[in-house]
């Protein structure tokens, strides 16, 4: 049963990137009505006095959490990992894989695809896939497995692609690779390029971007760095208006680096992304990814040859973490949300709190600590 619902009293993050003292109303999972002093019938009321009320966060780029990775290609490895994504206020996100052979990525496509846009009472959506591999280079493979890494091959996209239902949002590529631009050019119509694990350099990645990639995956991780006569993937990505991925859970990351990425790339092309590996929510331990052991302690997950493998933090944790670095409310918010929904195509949807749009959205104090999770209109706690 869906239960109409007006969230009052509350500090709302509008669709103008601004936050405005309304009243939000839903009606049968929707957003109906954003204003002041809506008027109330057979309506729930939610008192938000004194909260923020946003909207769901969005994670496009997560592989496992509680145990379970989206690449296990088990119904249960999603439940689970959707079930503790709703819980911690992700309200859509994409399964991501690691590179492995096609069979392996077949059967996780084949698997997520009766899953995907299908709403359940207690898992957050899974919207799509993203391949984060396996078209990368060996050099910046980081901790994917260097057994499975091939040459760009459009045709493996597309039979992926059907695997999952058409459900690829986002696929990574070393666009210096072997046929690198061709696969950019043929994949960027199927869906969202991204450059990472890679070593391109600024040149290269201009092609890339003209030739129709978007967006870079983890800024600063997986490709070269930015130097002032070589600026790399992480200039051209800013000379040619692209998406940027971060990691701000102040491991990958150090919080001036967090800071400047917002300033120049500007606050309507940064995504946050959790990266989170299945120790996620869990203690420390040995754990698997991809095939390959990680270690994880406190808040830091590497493989034997050092090399960061993914995030233990959660979406949540990593959008407090950009706020305590010094970045606006406002801007740590637009990051978490629309903008990843932009960057996959799924923000006709989610991700603002727009009317029309799924009632998606979070209580959450002036601690950024969450108080009330509204699922498609309905109360989660």
């Amino acid at each position: 049963m869906v239960i109409n619902m007006i969230i009052k009293n509350g500090i709302v993050f509008c669709d103008d990137g601004e936050f405005h003292n309304v009243d939000v109303e839903s009606q049968n999972g929707l957003l109906t009505a954003i204003g002041e002093n809506i008027v109330q019938h057979d309506n729930e009321i939610i008192d938000a006095s004194g909260c923020y009320v946003i909207p769901g966060l969005v994670d496009i780029h997560i592989h496992g959490a509680m145990g379970a990775d989206f690449c296990d290609g088990t119904p249960e490895a999603i439940k689970k990992i959707s079930r503790f994504l709703l819980k911690n206020g992700v309200t859509s996100f994409l399964g991501t894989t690691m590179t492995l052979a096609e069979e392996q990525l077949m059967n996780i496509c084949k698997t997520a695809s009766p899953f995907i846009n299908v709403e359940y009472p207690d898992r957050t959506m899974l919207r799509g896939i993203q391949l984060e591999g396996p078209f990368i280079s060996h050099e910046k493979r980081g901790a994917q497995n260097p057994d499975y890494i091939v040459k760009p091959d459009y045709p493996m996209l597309t039979r992926l692609n059907e695997a999952c239902g058409g459900n690829v949002k986002l696929v990574v590529v070393a666009p210096e690779e072997e046929n690198g631009l061709e696969f950019i050019q043929e994949a960027s119509s199927l869906c969202t390029v991204s450059l990472a694990h890679s070593t391109a350099d600024c040149e290269m990645a201009i092609k890339a971007f003209s030739s129709g990639a978007s967006h870079a995956t983890h800024l600063f991780n997986g490709m070269n760095s930015f130097s002032h006569r070589e600026p790399g993937i992480i200039g051209a990505a800013m000379d040619c208006d692209a998406y940027v991925e971060i990691i701000s859970d102040g491991i990958h990351l150090h919080p001036l680096v967090v800071r400047a990425v917002f300033k120049l790339y500007g606050d309507d092309r940064v995504c946050l992304i959790s990266d989170s590996m299945r120790a996620c929510g869990l203690e420390n331990g040995q754990y698997d990814l991809g095939g390959q052991i990680v270690t994880v302690v406190g808040k830091t997950a590497t493989i034997d040859n050092g090399s960061l493998a993914g995030s233990v933090s959660t979406l949540a944790d990593c959008m407090r973490r950009a706020v305590e670095f010094g970045v606006p409310l406002t801007s740590a918010l637009k990051a978490a949300t629309i903008n990843p929904a932009k960057s996959v195509g799924i923000d006709d949807e989610v991700g603002s709190l727009t009317i029309g749009k799924r009632a998606d959205m979070l209580v959450i104090d002036k601690d950024l600590s969450l108080k009330k999770i509204i699922f498609g209109g309905m109360k989660i706690q």
